[in-house]
């Protein structure tokens, strides 16, 4: 379980000569925030006793949690209470070594990394889950929570948890999410108050299927850009706009390139903290359920986090970089996509969870 300290080091400090990668969405008010997560625990017969002696020797056990957000980030914030909550419960005998800012690989190198057992956990936006396991993209749906409130009932789900679980043979298994808000579109200065008014702009979208998808039904042309790369592109017109929540205008800076954003709230796109599988079937049983408990209490903390810091975004975007906020009827944007919902549900196991989430409405 232990990992070579000399090995972490010096990858480390080979990535931070390269210097810092951009914070990605799920970082800047994306995607891509209660959870009563009680990750799937393995063979109990078979793969804890060399940790049941190592426990008993009082060997201390330390986990690598790698991630590419800013440490000031309320998603961060809640991993560190992770953290606290881990070493609290454990008396110090369990450690998560948090590695943010992207230090250790952009979201996808480092579930890679994850799946192969060379880190331990990561935050992956659940879109960045979609090319490891494919009911993922349920979570990108456009419009399949139907608010804030039906978002979070079924994150907190019997459905979610177990869709948690499914993916140990991927090399993975989440253990809780975390509020990443409603996104919503942003332009230089048209605000989107109707599909029509998306026809012909290039809108940038994250490097998501589902993303393009839901562009291209309604109306616009998706461009897929790195998050670090918006602000530029926003000020040279290389793109038109782009889509996220409020802390994009203040975290990411957009406010100042882009003065209309439109609350259309299309999506509702979860972070999510996952662990490897090899490193979850290593812990004992006690050990398995601290990690839960520390899971369902730093969701309660970042949610909390989580608003305070939209609501700070929206008045410092307005107050002081002249952002107009636009609320338009969101029902011909839902009558947009059914199409497209139609065409996911061609995947059982998608169609499956949109009907559990559609039961909880």
């Amino acid at each position: 379980m232990k990992k070579s300290l000399g090995l972490m080091l010096g990858t480390l400090l080979v990535v931070s000569a390269c210097g810092n990668e951009g914070e990605s969405d799920s970082g800047n008010g994306s995607s891509n925030e209660s959870g009563n997560n009680e990750a799937s625990s393995g063979d109990e017969s078979g793969g804890n006793d060399e940790n049941d002696s190592a426990e008993a020797s009082g060997e201390a056990v330390t986990l690598q949690l790698g991630h590419n957000l800013a440490e000031d980030h309320p998603v961060h914030l809640g991993l560190e209470r992770f953290a606290e909550v881990v070493d609290e419960e454990s008396d110090g005998t369990m450690e998560i070594d948090i590695y943010p800012n992207a230090v250790l690989g952009d979201e996808r190198e480092v579930l890679e990394q994850v799946q192969g057992g060379g880190v331990d956990l990561t935050k992956v936006s659940a879109s960045a889950l979609e090319g490891f396991a494919s009911q993922y993209a349920v979570f990108s749906l456009p419009y399949v929570f139907e608010d804030e409130e039906h978002f979070f009932e079924a994150m907190n789900s019997e459905t979610t948890q177990n869709l948690f679980e499914e993916t140990e043979e991927q090399g993975f298994i989440g253990l809780t999410w975390y509020d990443s808000g409603a996104r919503s579109f942003y332009t230089q200065d048209t605000p989107i108050e109707h599909p029509d008014d998306l026809e012909g702009m290039r809108m940038r979208v994250m490097d998501s299927q589902t993303q393009i998808d839901m562009m291209e039904a309604l109306g616009g042309a998706p461009t897929p850009m790195p998050y670090n790369e918006i602000y530029t592109g926003l000020q040279q017109g290389v793109v038109d706009g782009a889509e996220s929540n409020p802390t994009a205008l203040t975290n990411g800076n957009h406010g100042e390139v882009a003065k209309a954003f439109s609350f259309d709230e299309h999506a509702r796109i979860p972070d999510l903290l996952v662990v490897s599988a090899d490193a979850w079937n290593e812990l004992t049983d006690e050990q398995q359920e601290i990690m839960n408990t520390a899971s369902e209490e730093s969701t309660e903390y970042q949610i909390e986090l989580w608003a305070e810091a939209v609501d700070e975004a929206m008045v410092e975007a307005e107050e002081e970089m002249g952002v107009e906020f636009h609320y338009p009827d969101k029902e011909p944007f839902r009558e947009a996509v059914e199409p497209m919902h139609e065409e996911y549900r061609q995947d059982e196991n998608i169609a499956e969870l949109m009907d559990a989430f559609e039961e909880l409405r």
